[in-house]
């Protein structure tokens, strides 16, 4: 297939290595074909529904290798609603599909997470020409053992612990350190064994409020009288596990505790009479510069999503399987997530080292 004309996006929450990731792409192609195109599709999905591109020129891929967020901005344009028309009654994805056309578009590359991917696949069976990049700090995609964005925002929940144990360790105190991740825990577990913390909590091993005090309380009797807690954002008690998810919207929205954190802050504290602090690093998880681990890793995605471009190979996503690159086709990735498994291999060598999860 003769590919002259190629549309960049960028979708769903930002991270550190989008850039260096398009810049993967794009340095490829430009590389590899003479007078080839590149339009950046402006504010994700969005700028695709509303036919917002600009035309890229080499020299907009320079310098941006260490520089995090997104150049061409991003939005979340949740796929639960992208049957739905705009106030407008614009229908969204007939629009998507008739800019892709208007543009004279040869491949549609679109860097996301779980729910872009949806969207992704929907447009591949569509008719469009559709590759794709495994982008979320989360680490959740199917398909794909890491995602660009992960160890750079690990490196940065991490450092956050790593602060909090001087400062816990020289007032004898609970510290409760909020890491993202609503729905998996892969960041909470990583960055929770890399700073070493005492519980880690996470959404797919539900907890047992009494188990987490009766850590606590053991360290304090063996003379450790702080102790370090990473909670995913998504961690749930194994009580609030069993209610149905309308029972458990009704619970949270009639709670004066703005996250499950504050709820284990005044738990323990009841039960152990120790200062509990609390500290949510929040956004700053995704930004900064990504570190050397997802330079390398997202120029070499970005590399083969240009040779799959190149190659007329559409419909996949670039994933990393081991230490290789791999080509995932697009319906079997979306729509799925990636867990951890309660009994995996870190979970249990975490456990070995004395890390409490709560069960």
């Amino acid at each position: 297939m003769n590919i002259k004309r190629v549309g960049i996006l960028t979708s769903g929450g930002d991270c550190q290595s989008l850039n260096a990731a398009m810049r993967g792409v794009a340095k490829s192609l430009y590389n590899n074909i003479e007078g080839i195109e590149i339009y950046g599709i402006q504010e994700g999905y969005k700028g695709l529904i509303y036919n917002n591109m600009i035309k890229m020129k080499e020299s907009d891929f320079s310098g941006i290798l260490t520089l995090g967020g997104t150049i061409l901005g991003t939005s979340r344009q949740p796929f639960k609603k992208m049957n739905i028309p705009d106030e407008n009654g614009l229908d969204k994805v007939s629009a998507m599909k008739e800019n892709y056309k208007k543009n004279k578009l040869d491949c549609l590359v679109v860097l996301g997470g779980n729910g872009s991917h949806k969207t992704a696949n929907l447009l591949s069976e569509q008719g469009l020409n559709v590759v794709t990049l495994p982008k979320t700090i989360d680490n959740d995609l199917w398909g794909t053992d890491m995602t660009f964005g992960f160890q750079s925002a690990v490196d940065l929940a991490t450092h956050a612990i790593d602060c909090i144990h001087t400062t816990a360790a020289s007032h004898g105190r609970i510290f409760i350190v909020e890491v993202m991740g609503h729905k998996t825990g892969w960041m909470t577990l990583s960055a929770g064994i890399a700073g070493g913390a005492d519980v880690i909590l996470i959404p797919e091993i539900p907890y047992d409020i009494n188990n987490v005090i009766a850590a606590v309380k053991k360290r304090y009797k063996q003379k450790k009288k702080f102790s370090i807690i990473a909670v995913a954002e998504g961690a749930i008690s194994k009580e609030d596990s069993l209610l149905s998810k309308k029972e458990l919207k009704r619970k949270r929205a009639s709670s004066s505790s703005p996250s499950v954190s504050y709820e284990l802050a005044q738990q323990l504290t009841e039960a152990t009479g120790q200062e509990v602090r609390i500290t949510v690093p929040g956004h700053t998880q995704r930004g900064g510069a990504p570190d050397s681990f997802d330079r390398v890793l997202s120029t070499r995605l970005g590399a083969a999503a240009a040779r799959l471009i190149m190659n007329g190979d559409f419909g996949k996503m670039v994933a990393v399987k081991g230490t290789s690159i791999r080509a995932v086709p697009l319906s079997e990735v979306a729509g799925k997530l990636k867990l951890v498994p309660s009994d995996c291999e870190i979970v249990l060598q975490a456990k070995e080292v004395g890390i409490c999860f709560g069960d």
